[in-house]
Order: structure tokens, then sequence, then C-alpha cells
């Protein structure tokens, strides 16, 4: 696989960033450059593709991508749910408002609305703990939820579509 000329002047501009040999450094900030232009998540190709333009092997850019929610490893919904379901938000109810989001909108964790409105993800600490239980939503923090701001957000999200 080969990315466009766009893509691959904005690669060589993020690892400018970096000291010369170093270009490992820019695999984060690569990944979410690729994520953003497709289809929301990475592909085994992307990823291989990704490891040639930075001169590492294929299993270093496997590592950060698995390991990091940031990264999508299949295609995503448009708006992503991500709950913290660590334990200062398991405390404040993060595990009923992760059973809530399952119910309204029927799919499991990992798993994506019929219409690719919505994916449901969990995500260990987000480092919000004194705003539990709360989730992540885009760049965006939802915090103190509750059943009744679950649906105000979910119906904002549906009216930003229309």
């Amino acid at each position: 696989m080969t990315f466009s000329k766009d893509i691959t002047d904005k690669v060589a501009e993020l690892v400018k960033r970096y000291p010369e040999g170093k270009q490992k450094s820019a695999l984060i900030p690569v990944l979410h450059l690729i994520q953003e232009t497709g289809n929301l998540s990475l592909t085994i190709e992307q990823m291989d593709a990704v490891a040639g333009l930075l001169n590492i092997t294929p299993i270093e850019v496997y590592e950060v991508a698995t390991f990091y929610t940031m990264f999508n490893l299949k295609p995503v919904g448009k708006y992503v749910l991500e709950v913290c379901q660590t334990g200062p938000c398991m405390l404040n109810g993060s595990d009923q408002i992760i059973d809530y989001i399952k119910q309204k909108l029927n799919i499991k964790n990992g798993e994506t609305t019929a219409d690719g409105l919505f994916t449901l993800k969990t995500a260990e600490c987000l480092g919000a703990c004194g705003y539990a239980p709360m989730m992540q939503l885009g760049k965006t923090y939802k915090e103190f939820l509750t059943p009744e701001k679950i649906d105000a957000i979910l119906e904002d999200c549906r009216k930003a579509i229309l």
C-alpha cells in the first residue's frame, strides 16, 4: 500500500520534528494522521506502510496501535463513546452507565450501531477521576454521567447529523 503525496508530505513534516535517526518518535502522530484520513480506523496494510515510511518494523507499529485505545483496529461509528471503567468511575456508577448505553443502543462493548453512528468502548483511566462517572466523546469529556445525560448526549449527536 502507498499513501498519497499529501499524506507522505505530512508524514515527512511530522518526522522533521524529531532528531535525526529518531523517526520512530513520530509514530503516534503519524498513526493519528492515517486514522483521521481514513475510515477512523487502521488496517494492517496501513500499519505496514507506516512502518515502511518510518523505517521501523511492523511489530513496532502494531504494539503502539494495539496498546492505546485512541487507535481503532476496525471501523467505528461517527461517535465513539469511550466510558471510563477504572476504580473511581466504577465506584460512582460507570458500570451502570455502560449497561445503560448497551441497552439504549442495543450494542455490546466494542460494537457499532447498525446505523453506523455510535460505537461503545470501555477505557482505562481517562484522568478525570473527580468527574466520575465520565466518558470521552471525540475530543471532549462528558462528566458526572447519568442516564438522563446519556440520553441528551445521544440526542445531540443525532441532531448534529440531520
